[in-house]
C-alpha cells in the first residue's frame, strides 16, 4: 500500500480561512491566529508559512520563497506537514 502524497487534497494556492486572522501579539511576542472562540499561538516557522497563505502563492512557491528567505534547502516536507495540519484544523482553505 503506498502512502498518499503530502499535498494530496491540499488547496493548490492555500489561503487563510476567513474565520481566522493572523497577527503579531506583543504580549506573547509571537504571531497568533485569532478566531471567534479563541487564539492559537504560533511558532516562528508556522507563522512564516501562514503569512504566505494568501490565495496567490502556490505550495511550491511558498516552499521556494521560504528556502530563499532563510537560506535553507529541503523545506518541502516540513512546509507540507504544516500546511496539512493547518488544512486539517481548518486554518487554511
Amino acid at each position: 500500500m503506498s502512502e498518499a502524497h503530502p499535498t494530496e487534497n491540499l488547496p493548490e494556492k492555500p489561503r487563510l480561512n476567513k474565520l481566522y486572522r493572523l497577527q503579531w501579539e506583543e504580549a506573547q511576542k509571537a504571531y497568533v491566529l485569532l478566531y471567534p472562540e479563541g487564539m492559537v499561538q504560533l511558532n516562528v516557522s508556522a507563522a512564516e508559512i501562514l503569512k504566505r497563505c494568501d490565495g496567490e502563492h502556490s505550495i511550491k512557491s511558498i516552499i521556494e520563497e521560504l528556502e530563499n528567505a532563510f537560506n535553507e534547502t529541503n523545506l518541502r516536507d516540513p512546509v507540507e506537514g504544516m500546511l496539512r495540519a493547518a488544512f486539517n484544523n481548518n486554518w487554511v482553505v
